[in-house]
């Protein structure tokens, strides 16, 4: 038992008084749970009434905190350069590869936007990455055609495909909207038509490589397609002989055949025609019919004179090909 002094009013002194143990520990008890009682109303009140949080979920809360802050920052990033490499690819599209007639970049695929949290900014990135690599190809690609730049204005067809000699041919069936000479009706005529006579030699109109030859009783009939590269093509129709063969290297008035009537044709004359990126167009914006017949024949007497310090084997593609159609076709 624990002792204790109590004050003894009949003899007024302090005598020592022992209470039973039992009375101890329900004191104990009683002031433990007292303590608990505390505690737990004092857990109630800050954490279930007020809305505080334990200690370790502050902690997670603020370290949450502090991560989203950075993922913003990070979105905030990958969102400037989204918009900056947007305007690249327009700028690319729009303005360089339509100034040298290169296909355009199509639209890359976006991110699924499907997700969320680091997993949307993983494929966001990756995205960027790929768009990336995508452009630098695409500007190489530019950067090797602006090499060449200075090729482009002589592979551009800009002159006749006929000498503009007087008396020699007529601008019969122009380019658009016409009766079809042979069977009727309303049909789109995709070139020009010289009429000429037959055996009136037909000259490249600008430097590119044979990309077509055809020898046909229909159609274009005996025919020569030059590809020119910047997205230019030419098409030389009813040929009466051809003098050059498919992968043959051309430059501006070289021989490429002679006016005839091959094919679907009702009299001799070439079909002349322009298209760009795989479009026929007007050949009468591309040419000047004015040209002085000098100058004409002095670009066609240079190019036999630079073809005549070639290798045989340089003109002997075409001989050996033409021998493999009809030459002469009617």
């Amino acid at each position: 038992m624990k002792k204790r002094l109590v004050y003894n009013r009949d003899t007024l002194n302090y005598e020592e008084h022992r209470n039973p143990r039992w009375r101890v520990v329900l004191r104990r008890i009683w002031q433990s749970a007292a303590a608990v009682a505390v505690a737990a109303g004092a857990f109630w009140l800050l954490f279930v009434k007020l809305g505080l949080d334990l200690p370790k979920t502050a902690i997670l809360k603020r370290n949450k905190a502090v991560w989203e802050a950075r993922l913003d920052v990070l979105r905030h990033k990958i969102d400037v350069c989204e918009g900056e490499l947007e305007n690249i690819e327009a700028r690319n599209n729009l303005v360089y590869r339509s100034i040298f007639a290169l296909e355009e970049i199509p639209a890359a695929a976006l991110a699924d936007t499907s997700v969320s949290g680091m997993e949307m900014l993983g494929l966001r990135l990756d995205n960027l990455h790929t768009r990336i690599d995508t452009q630098m190809v695409a500007l190489g690609e530019v950067a090797l055609v602006a090499k060449q730049a200075g090729d482009m204005v002589s592979c551009i067809p800009a002159v006749p495909p006929l000498q503009p000699r007087k008396g020699t041919y007529h601008l019969s069936s122009p380019f658009g909207v016409r009766t079809d000479p042979v069977y009727g009706g309303k049909a789109m005529h995709n070139g020009q038509d010289f009429a000429s006579f037959t055996g009136n030699p037909v000259y490249a109109t600008g430097d590119g490589t044979v990309e077509k030859v055809d020898f046909k009783y229909s159609g274009y009939g005996n025919e020569v397609v030059i590809n020119h590269g910047f997205g230019y093509k030419t098409r030389y129709a009813h040929l009466s002989t051809v003098d050059v063969g498919v992968g043959q290297s051309l430059r501006r008035g070289d021989k490429i055949g002679e006016v005839g009537r091959s094919g679907k044709s009702t009299g001799p004359h070439l079909h002349y025609e322009v298209l760009y990126r795989g479009a026929a167009v007007n050949p009468m914006s591309f040419m000047d019919m004015s040209m002085p017949l000098s100058e004409y024949r002095a670009m066609i007497a240079k190019r036999q004179a630079e073809n005549a310090n070639l290798k045989p084997s340089a003109s002997s593609l075409g001989e050996r090909q033409k021998k493999q159609g009809t030459s002469g076709r009617q």
